[in-house]
């Protein structure tokens, strides 16, 4: 599974680059209507849970994060299309939603370090930003009357820094990656005559 994932290092990095862009439009957009943060939540979830979908269907079914890597892809799409058919939910209603989507990323993305911890050294990223995504569940659950604009400002900080763990992740698989692909070849090599 961790040669899958990182043969697709790539995967990760557009993954943490989008997750940046979605951080930074929230910091630079912070007076921007409920409507546009839904939209924005909406196409972020979508296309998060699409590179996770894109993952699972590459890894054998056997593989032993196939199910969580569907699982979370299925997710994150439903979380995406729930908001683009009520964009006329409260703050509140999203605010909870995003929690809730945080919380459930965030214990898959532990596990998935566990299983890592063994076969890669960056599986502390992963942990990390499974951490981070708990956290960032909780603190919107705990603090829900913030208002929309701590709410944004709170969005986009997690956006940026969970999509900066994300592209030390991938740069951390590729390396990893063409160090065993140059191993392999040096060790299938025929010896000189």
């Amino acid at each position: 599974m961790v040669n899958i994932l990182a043969a697709r290092w790539w995967s990760l990095l557009l993954r943490g680059i989008v997750a940046i862009l979605f951080g930074i439009l929230c910091f630079v957009w912070p007076g921007a209507s409920l409507y546009s943060l839904v939209l924005l939540f909406g196409f972020y979830a979508i296309l998060d849970g699409a590179f996770n979908l894109a993952l699972a269907f590459r890894l054998p079914r056997e593989a032993p994060r196939w199910g969580m890597l569907l699982l979370e892809g299925i997710l994150s799409i439903a979380a995406g299309v729930l908001t683009f058919f009520w964009p006329n939910i409260t703050a509140l209603v999203l605010l909870y939603f995003i929690a809730a989507w945080a919380v459930i990323t965030g214990v898959m993305e532990i596990s998935a370090a566990i299983r890592l911890r063994k076969l890669i050294r960056g599986e502390l990223l992963l942990a990390l930003m499974g951490i981070l995504s708990i956290l960032f569940g909780l603190l919107l659950f705990i603090y829900p009357g913030t208002g929309a604009l701590a709410v944004i400002y709170w969005i986009g900080a997690y956006a940026v820094v969970f999509g900066v763990l994300m592209v030390a992740l991938a740069v951390r698989l590729r390396t990893w990656w063409r160090d065993t692909t140059r191993r392999l070849q040096v060790d299938r090599a025929p010896a000189p005559a």
